[in-house]
C-alpha cells in the first residue's frame, strides 16, 4: 500500500558546538556538515527505510543541491518522479546547531514555498492513489489544507505533523486521520488552558502527542490515555527524532496494527534514531526496530 508525503525537501547544514550560543555570543563549531533533510523528506526516508512504498511530492530549486537532494531520496528507496525542479528559486535550507544533546534549527524556505495549489493540481491523479497522505508545517498553510479536504473527499487518510508550530483550524483539525504535534504544538493549535489528558480524551485514537523525554501520549478508543514512555538512548543527536517517530507510526497504522502497537514501534524508532548522527541517517530499518522491541 502507497504512502505519499507533500513536504519540505531541504539541505541541512549542521554544525556542531559544545552547547547551544546564547544571545549574542559567538562559539567554536567542532565540525560543518551539509546533510539532506527537511520534515517532509525525513518522514519519507523514515518510511523508505522502514520497507515502505513511499512516494515524495514536493520542489526543489534547479540547483546542485536539489538535484542532489532528489538523488539521495532516490538512493534511500523513495519514489521521485513527481519531484519539481523550480528554476530561479533556491533549494530549501535548514540551519542546525547541535549542542548539550539538543538542536535549534532555522529553515529558509526557499522552493518549498514553490508547493502550491498548481502543484498539487498537477500531480493530484498520483497523490490520491495513495492509502495514506502525510503532511508538514515546512509548504504554505494553504496547500496542506487544500490537500486535507482533496484527501478528505476521495477517502484517504491524512497524517498531519503540524511542526514548525502554527495554529491549525478545527476544521481541518477535524478532517485529518491523525494529527501528531509535540507539546508546545498543541498548544499553539489547541491553547494552553486544556490539560494534555483532557485534549487528548477529546480526540481518541487520532491525536498524538509526542513529550520528549516522557514519551507519547494517545487516548484509545475506550477512554484510557495511554503514555508509551522513551526507550533509554545513547543520545548523539535528536535532530529527526519526531520525523522517524511519525513515519514509523504512519507505517505500521498502513500495515493494520493497532494505535497502541504502532505508537510503540514508532517510539523505539525514534529512540534508536537519536543513536546516531544526522536526520536521516540514523533513522532505522524495520529489522533494527523489531529487534529493539523484542530485546525490552
Amino acid at each position: 500500500m502507497k504512502i505519499s508525503v507533500v513536504g519540505s525537501i531541504n539541505m541541512d547544514m549542521t554544525v556542531k558546538a559544545e552547547r547551544i550560543p546564547l544571545k549574542g555570543e559567538t562559539l567554536k563549531g567542532e565540525d560543518l556538515k551539509y546533510i539532506p533533510g527537511g520534515k517532509g523528506a525525513n518522514q519519507a526516508v523514515a518510511m523508505a527505510k522502514l520497507g515502505a512504498d513511499v512516494e515524495m511530492f514536493g520542489c526543489v530549486g534547479n540547483d546542485s543541491a536539489g538535484k542532489e537532494l532528489v538523488q539521495n531520496l532516490k538512493d534511500m528507496g523513495v519514489k521521485t518522479d513527481n519531484i519539481r525542479a523550480v528554476d530561479g528559486v533556491p533549494t530549501g535550507i535548514a540551519l542546525i546547531t547541535v549542542g548539550e544533546n539538543d538542536n535549534t534549527i532555522i529553515v529558509v524556505a526557499g522552493a518549498n514555498d514553490c508547493v502550491d495549489k498548481e502543484y498539487v493540481d498537477s500531480i493530484k491523479e498520483d497523490l490520491l492513489q495513495s492509502e495514506v497522505v502525510v503532511l508538514q508545517h515546512e509548504i504554505p498553510q494553504e496547500t496542506n489544507e487544500y490537500v486535507i479536504r482533496l484527501c478528505h473527499e476521495n477517502n484517504v487518510k491524512v497524517v498531519l505533523n503540524p511542526g514548525p508550530a502554527r495554529p491549525v483550524k478545527k476544521e481541518i483539525v477535524d478532517l485529518v486521520t491523525y494529527l501528531t504535534p509535540n507539546e508546545h504544538e498543541a498548544k499553539i493549535i489547541f491553547g494552553e488552558e486544556i490539560p494534555t489528558e483532557e485534549l487528548l480524551q477529546k480526540y481518541p485514537e487520532k491525536l498524538l502527542i509526542t513529550q520528549g523525554s516522557k514519551g507519547v501520549s494517545m487516548c484509545l478508543a475506550e477512554g484510557k490515555v495511554l503514555l508509551v514512555p522513551a526507550r533509554r538512548a545513547e543520545v548523539v543527536d535528536t535532530t529527526g527524532a519526531g520525523d522517524t517517530l511519525n513515519g514509523a507510526f504512519t507505517v505500521q497504522i498502513v500495515k493494520g496494527e493497532s494505535v497502541k502497537d504502532a505508537l510503540k514501534f514508532g517510539n523505539i524508532a525514534a529512540s534508536l534514531s537519536t543513536e546516531k548522527f544526522g536526520a536521516q541517517g540514523g533513522m532505522p530499518t524495520f529489522e533494527e526496530v523489531t529487534a529493539e522491541l523484542n530485546r525490552i
